[in-house]
């Protein structure tokens, strides 16, 4: 090792020597300057040993070398040697892919991978249903829900939706066995919860708020909310019911939507990865089940 006085990094005693850059003036240690050549080049110009000369008490044991090295100098070396061997790579690999590159970007959105297709079917006697996995703080799925609510009613086809609340989400599970637990008093009065939860999302940031909009709610239609929702965990049971159905089917996002057909001449299910295609996907699987009398107002 080099001493900046004398030439020697590591001195008789034993002490390691603690150097600054003359680039950005940063401390690293004589051991670091040595194994990187940008490092090494930089330190040994005139105005280095200067700074040098006047760093002679910043001495350390070798005990305590710390190993630290200029990230800059260190960084920018290492940037050049790698563009000098990743550049070729790059331009060829430009030349060769553009084209699918290109492609990809007039593609339709990339569609969930259905592992478990057993589910995605209409209830019985229906056709053609709207199936939808969501989570009531997810502001895709408040943005979602009108077009959903709207083309339910305008084609008269139900609309099958199920909880997929995101662990990220500090209210949505509460929210979702809230639903349930209005589902209980009758099945209009929860999707009306749900749907009322969405139009108001943004207000509704924590439990608390969660709560008063529940109670709220429940005064609005004559009920009394209990302080305890769900003493015995059965509305719990069946939010978590849902997740894992979602789950095994593959879902990865929310909101999920799929148009599901029974006895179609065409695909059985079709996600609805753009919102502004749902009217055409649905005329597509009325089409399919073309024995059908559903259709659009």
């Amino acid at each position: 090792m080099k001493n900046p006085e004398n030439d020697d990094w590591l001195d008789e005693a034993g002490t390691f020597w603690i150097l600054r850059c003359a680039q950005n003036d940063t401390l690293f240690s004589g051991r670091d300057v040595e194994s990187d050549p940008t490092c090494f080049k930089l330190t040994h110009d005139r105005s280095a040993r200067v700074q040098w000369k006047a760093l002679r008490n910043l001495r350390f044991p070798a005990t305590q070398r710390t190993g630290t090295q200029c990230t800059a100098c260190a960084a920018q070396g290492w940037m050049e040697r790698a563009l000098k061997r990743i550049l070729p790579l790059v331009v060829l690999g430009v030349f060769f892919c553009a084209p699918a590159m290109l492609r990809a970007q007039f593609a339709p959105s990339q569609a969930t991978p259905v592992h478990d297709p057993s589910v995605l079917v209409p209830p019985p006697g229906a056709r053609v249903a709207i199936f939808e996995f969501a989570d009531l703080e997810c502001p895709a799925c408040a943005r979602a829900n009108p077009l959903l609510m709207e083309a339910s009613e305008r084609y008269h086809i139900p609309w099958l939706r199920h909880d997929f609340p995101l662990p990220m989400h500090v209210w949505s599970f509460q929210a979702a066995v809230d639903a349930r637990w209005f589902d209980t008093k009758s099945k209009a009065l929860g999707e009306a919860f749900r749907n009322a939860v969405f139009a108001d999302q943004p207000n509704i940031q924590t439990q608390p708020d969660l709560r008063t909009f529940a109670e709220n709610f429940a005064t609005q239609h004559k009920l009394v909310l209990p302080f305890v929702i769900d003493p015995q965990g059965k509305l719990t049971a069946e939010v978590k019911a849902d997740y894992a159905l979602g789950q095994r089917v593959g879902i990865n996002h929310t909101p999920t939507i799929w148009i599901v057909t029974r006895h179609s001449r065409g695909a059985p299910y079709i996600e609805v990865t753009d919102t502004s295609q749902l009217y055409d996907i649905i005329d597509q699987a009325l089409a399919d089940t073309a024995h059908g009398s559903t259709h659009r107002k």
